[in-house]
């Protein structure tokens, strides 16, 4: 595994921290009915997404999760402020402002989704998987879903055909505690989700998800398996999210009590002690990283604002090929 280094800890500070501010403004501007649609937000599972890029080759390798997708494709190199615009229903966003919140794309940098339908990306990872393999590539592709997927039928389809075939994915269930609002403990008769793996004698796991450096190793060990021609992993990533479900989830499931506890172990907390504890940055350092991110997430907020939205034969355009569709009147 590459190693984590003092630049490694003040990366991941800067970007969980810019992750986490940029969508709090997703939030506010939800709120101003600037965002339309739903809106899942990913603050306090950001430890999962900044270790799986510290081991992730980002020229080749892949990913593709569920509709929680706002933060991937950035750390994934897409531009936020085509993100935001996307999240806008704007003509600069990364799907012209006609996939928002939930289908978020970037084929440029390798992020295939947001998917709206609850584990339908978990089949779709194992084929962009099973491309690589057909092709050659030594490409490796990350595949994510919620707590809530892991129950869907297509996850079992999956992991017996990948394992079947040993293609280069490694899926990642990202357990937060609830799928909506109906806790794990009410979803299955077990509770340790990785425990799926065992049926297909695929290798697997529990990783701690609030923290980078655990998941780094994990993720880097799955995708070195993955690439030796070994096949699938499935890590069970534990994790917690500190909003609701979605904005309209008012969180009647769980007590602020909980949250707090939670928040104890914010992984953007726990990056910044070491950082501190090693003496890796000043404090001038630490607010001019904060400055930073308050300018940028301005800047997408302004993007987004002053973009134009997309012309309406746009509607038109990107459901037909053939421009003298004969159905349509």
């Amino acid at each position: 595994m590459k190693e984590i280094t003092k630049e490694t800890y003040i990366n991941w500070y800067r970007d969980m921290l810019f992750w986490r501010k940029f969508e709090d403004k997703l939030a506010a501007v939800y709120i101003q009915q600037k965002v339309r649609g739903f809106l899942h937000l990913y603050n306090g599972q950001e430890a999962v997404l900044a270790g799986s890029l510290h081991a992730m080759d980002l020229s080749k390798d892949k990913m593709i999760t569920a509709y929680r997708n706002h933060v991937q494709p950035i750390g994934m190199g897409e531009d936020p402020k085509r993100v935001m615009a996307e999240l806008y229903g704007k003509a600069t966003g990364t799907s012209h402002g006609m996939g928002g919140s939930m289908h978020i794309f970037s084929k440029e940098h390798r992020f295939y989704g947001g998917h709206g339908i609850v584990g339908g990306q978990i089949p779709l990872g194992a084929g962009i998987a099973f491309g690589d393999k057909y092709k050659g590539n030594d490409a490796v592709t990350l595949c994510y879903f919620g707590d809530g997927a892991s129950r869907q039928g297509s996850l079992h389809e999956t992991f017996n055909m990948a394992m079947n075939w040993k293609l280069p994915v490694v899926f990642i269930v990202e357990n937060n505690g609830y799928a909506m609002g109906t806790s794990v403990e009410r979803t299955a008769n077990h509770t340790d989700i990785w425990k799926l793996g065992l049926g297909y004698e695929m290798p697997c796991g529990p990783v701690d998800g609030m923290n980078p450096i655990k998941v780094a190793e994990a993720v880097d060990e799955a995708i070195q398996r993955a690439r030796r021609g070994e096949g699938p992993t499935f890590l069970e990533m534990k994790t917690y999210r500190y909003r609701g479900h979605s904005m309209s989830d008012a969180q009647h499931y769980r007590t602020k009590e909980e949250v707090e506890e939670y928040k104890k172990i914010d992984p953007i907390t726990q990056v910044l002690d070491i950082i501190k504890e090693n003496k890796y940055a000043s404090e001038e350092d630490i607010d001019a990283i904060n400055k930073e991110v308050k300018e940028l997430v301005k800047e997408c907020e302004k993007f987004a604002e002053e973009s134009p939205y997309p012309d309406a034969n746009l509607l038109h355009d990107m459901v037909y090929e053939q421009e003298d569709y004969p159905f349509i009147k």
